[in-house]
């Protein structure tokens, strides 16, 4: 099964709010991501709303023909965002409102009970259920416990080991792939692939699903054309 590509628009909409006004078009941007190729979108929405707002939540709830995975922390009001929305995957991120940036995993084994609640919650409004986890095989083992239908994997440390020691950048997330496998667990990953290490990634992790690429994708399309970088995307996922 070849991996999916779930581009994740967020720095679209943080390119839109540092002026005002409605450029770039979020919503047009998103048609075309799927237009040039992509699987799926991927939004986070925060309190702040320095980026992907609610009311963009809602509106591309109306449009998006792929898969739609919003992300985020589980507030109450991002609890009933994503009820209300009813997206095909909804990933729960650990990091706190005033976060710049997702940091971490969550710690499934001290927060089990609440992330058994937020998942059966999730699942009840038929919302597949994934979950943010550093490559662990502990953190994996007590997220299958919650009930959840998939993990995703933060890759921030392997993108930054990368470049010195490929293998080793690797090979923890290696092993959180073998026990996703043998806990029946779906297994999506992200966080600063791109188009130099995402490849490789691909290539030796096992049963890989789903990545969501947000900040190098739009960083690359700014050089290279946002269809032509959906494709180079595309094209290290299909090797």
């Amino acid at each position: 099964m070849k991996t999916r590509l779930s581009v994740n628009i967020n720095k679209i909409a943080t390119l839109r709010n540092a002026r005002g006004g409605n450029l770039p078009d979020v919503i047009e941007v998103a048609k075309d991501c799927e237009r040039f190729g992509a699987q799926g979108i991927t939004v986070h929405p925060r309190p702040d709303g320095r980026h992907i707002r609610y009311l963009d939540v809602l509106d591309l709830k109306e449009i998006v023909t792929t898969e739609f995975n919003i992300e985020g922390y589980p507030s109450d009001d991002f609890m009933e965002l994503v009820c209300k929305v009813r997206p095909t995957q909804v990933t729960l991120v650990p990091d706190p409102p005033d976060a710049l940036t997702s940091n971490a995993g969550w710690n499934t084994k001290e927060y089990q009970l609440l992330l058994r609640e937020l998942v059966a919650d999730f699942q009840k409004e038929g919302i597949r259920t994934s979950i943010f986890v550093d490559a662990n095989v502990e953190m994996v083992q007590y997220a299958s416990s919650t009930g959840t239908d998939r993990i995703e994997l933060y890759t921030e440390s392997y993108a930054r080991l990368y470049p010195q020691n490929r293998e080793e950048a690797i090979e923890p997330f290696v092993k959180a792939a073998e026990e996703a496998q043998r806990q029946n667990l779906g297994l999506n990953a992200g966080h600063d692939l791109s188009l130099v290490n995402l490849r490789y990634f691909d290539e030796l992790i096992p049963n890989l699903m789903e990545v969501s690429i947000g900040h190098a994708l739009i960083c690359d399309a700014l050089y290279l054309g946002l269809e032509n970088t959906i494709q180079q995307y595309l094209a290290q996922l299909n090797h």
